[in-house]
């Protein structure tokens, strides 16, 4: 009797193993699979999935829903979110990320640009400085749970190659300015060089080449025509600070009797190519010319404070269904490249200037850093959310830290309670890229090791401004 049942046993147990095995089998192959998160998929309704589970073949997202997906796929890499949360990768929508080398000098001088950092560019910038200060800024970007970055810089090739090794998804714009430059002594080089570095580039995965006219008073008319006419030719991207100062906004007032923002479209360069940056002496009239011409925009709050230029009627263009990302700017600007030290600061900073505390509730300030910047970059079909057939951009933020407990609203977590240390894991293109908080594709002891041998370099040359 007892053989009889043991028998009954053994072949209970084949028979389950069979099952198991049968059904294992009949599971659709997938690469990635990220299970037991809350999942913000960002998509038009919001919708949020508690244990959630997004699964990933190849470059691509190919299924998001419940945990009952895991009946149905399998992979040879499951991540377990730990009940963190699971969200879009964030879009950094302006940045000049080589600048990291110079990060923390002359932070107070007045007329700082003019003063301190024309003349420190033009004594120090090289294809070396761009490569290694941009790989310094991609890596730190990378693990503050940016999946695309804006950039815009002189060099733009050496940033391109930096960010392309970390494995960052970036719109590099080469810098074009009507001041002789490091790598531009003549007039029309530095176009020429943007259009050689979109010729090379034009094709890649992950780098999409384009054009960064510096500003409308900083670059000649002449230019930016042939900016505009080559941007359609190529079908590439503009990339512009725009009413940025006061300054600046009475200059055309005066000389043209427009604003920047109008003169720019005097000339045809707004469109859906267009990426304006800062965007914070801007008129009614304006933000309705902006949402006319489709033109993407990126609010870099935490610059803009910084220096006390002002505070971007960013909440009214959101409001108003323009296309509003969140930027850094440059790491001489606001200093810190992740995404999510700006979002509580957007929130704050709009709550005291609208004088309403509930102005800029935290989903729209994350909407912006996902959603948003897919749309300012005209790429809302591929990117921003977490839903079927995008691209495999996405972020794990874990919720095991002091900082991040309780979580009741997963929106207010992200921004009044996260930081970039929150960051464990960073899928681009369907690739991880940062796993357990460390980043996969650079030896970053190395590249801090790198970045401190040339600050003596930096130091010489700051020493005689």
């Amino acid at each position: 009797m007892k053989k009889s049942f043991n028998a009954i046993i053994l072949m209970s147990s084949l028979l389950l193993f069979g099952c198991s095995s049968l059904e294992e089998k009949n599971k659709e192959e997938a690469s990635i699979i990220i299970k037991n998160g809350t999942v913000l998929t960002m998509d038009k309704e919001k919708n949020i999935i508690k244990n959630g589970v997004v699964v990933i073949k190849n470059n691509k997202i190919i299924s998001v829903g419940n945990k009952d997906l895991l009946q149905s796929y399998k992979a040879p890499k499951i991540i377990d979110a730990e009940e963190g949360i699971i969200m879009p990768g964030m879009i950094n929508a302006h940045t000049h990320s080589s600048m990291t080398v110079f990060r923390s000098l002359a932070d107070d001088v007045p007329d700082r640009l003019n003063r301190y950092i024309f003349p420190l560019e033009n004594k120090m910038v090289s294809p070396e400085l761009c490569y290694l200060g941009s790989k310094y800024g991609a890596t730190e970007m990378a693990l503050g749970g940016v999946t695309t970055m804006v950039d815009m810089y002189l060099f733009e090739e050496s940033a391109a190659q930096a960010v392309k090794e970390v494995g960052l998804r970036g719109i590099m714009t080469q810098n074009i300015i009507k001041y002789p430059t490091a790598d531009g002594k003549n007039k029309g080089e530095t176009l020429n060089r943007a259009i050689a570095f979109i010729e090379k580039y034009k094709n890649d995965e992950l780098i999409t080449p384009g054009f960064g006219p510096h500003a409308p008073h900083t670059v000649t008319k002449e230019e930016l025509i042939q900016i505009r006419d080559l941007s359609k030719k190529y079908n590439v991207p503009v990339s512009m600070h725009v009413a940025e100062t006061d300054k600046e906004f009475e200059k055309f007032k005066k000389e043209y009797k427009m604003t920047p923002v109008e003169y720019l479209d005097s000339i045809g360069l707004l469109n859906e190519r267009f990426i304006a940056a800062h965007n914070i002496f801007v008129t009614d009239s304006d933000i309705e010319l902006l949402k006319k011409r489709d033109v993407g925009l990126s609010h870099n709050m935490v610059a803009n404070i910084k220096s006390a230029k002002g505070v971007s009627p960013a909440l009214k263009m959101y409001d108003n269904n323009l296309r509003v990302g969140l930027g850094t700017d440059g790491p001489m600007s606001g200093n810190t490249l992740d995404i999510i030290g700006q979002m509580g600061y957007v929130a704050k900073l709009h709550k005291l200037d609208n004088k309403d505390r509930s102005a800029m509730p935290p989903y729209k300030v994350v909407e912006m850093a996902t959603m948003g910047g897919a749309r300012a970059i005209h790429r809302e079909q591929e990117l921003g959310s977490l839903e079927k057939g995008k691209l495999a951009d996405i972020v794990i933020i874990e919720t095991n830290s002091v900082n991040m407990n309780p979580i009741y609203d997963p929106y207010s977590a992200l921004v009044y309670s996260a930081n970039a240390s929150n960051v464990d894991t960073v899928i681009v293109n369907g690739k991880i890229i940062v796993e357990d908080k460390s980043l996969k594709t650079v030896d970053t002891k190395k590249l801090i090791k790198d970045m401190n041998e040339f600050k003596s370099k930096v130091e010489k040359i700051a020493e005689t401004l």
